[in-house]
């Protein structure tokens, strides 16, 4: 998944172009173009806007025709093994969450009837540990506008909001993409232990 720049509207609705990509403070600034009662509603590079929020019980449907969408390469990088098909159990787990321990955003595309769901950004809290585990999908045509980069950014958001002391993630090394962006986001990468190529990445918050 390679992830681009998703910068900061301006103030008219013409999206402004740069031939060279802002530094990292600025390529991760949020994105918002309005706020509306469900939601936010953000525009990326290419013009393309998306509704960002939390995840619903209704969307299991939803959640199914995006994993039925997915490649099998996709499929391994966000589940680190192979799956046919996102079971209804397990997609109903999935859209039902427990907010006390949970986050889960996704992006809607509203261009569309039914929504379709673009990208889904997940945290899990260890209260153990007072650490969270995250995991950013982002659908293969949606990729190279920055919306990966937009989901950990919200992540990393709400983990510092919970007063977590870390959020962490496990990546394959494969996936040069994610691993530069969380790189310049400041995580740092080791070696995940008994898993070989498979990167385990942390940012202290």
């Amino acid at each position: 998944m390679n992830q681009a720049i998703l910068r900061n509207p301006p103030c008219s609705d013409a999206m402004s172009h740069s031939t060279l990509p802002p530094p990292s403070r600025e390529r991760y600034a949020r994105p918002l173009l309005r706020s509306e009662p469900q939601g936010e509603v953000v525009r990326a590079q290419d013009g393309r806007e998306l509704r960002l929020r939390g995840i619903e019980p209704g969307d299991v449907a939803a959640l199914q025709r995006c994993f039925g969408r997915l490649s099998p390469q996709e499929v391994r990088r966000r589940f680190l093994h192979a799956m046919a098909e996102l079971p209804a159990p397990m997609a109903q787990r999935l859209s039902h969450i427990d907010p006390a321990l949970e986050t889960a955003l996704v992006l809607m595309d509203e261009t569309v009837r039914p929504a379709e769901m673009r990208g889904v950004g997940r945290l899990y809290v260890d209260e153990t540990t007072d650490s969270a585990e995250f995991s950013v999908l982002v659908e293969q045509d949606w990729t190279r506008i920055g919306l990966g980069a937009l989901l950990l950014q919200r992540l990393v958001d709400d983990a510092r909001r919970r007063g977590l002391n870390d959020i962490w993630g496990h990546v394959l090394m494969e996936n040069r993409p994610m691993l530069q962006l969380c790189k310049e986001l400041g995580f740092v990468r080791r070696p995940a232990q008994g898993e070989p190529g498979t990167a385990l990445i942390s940012l202290k918050l």
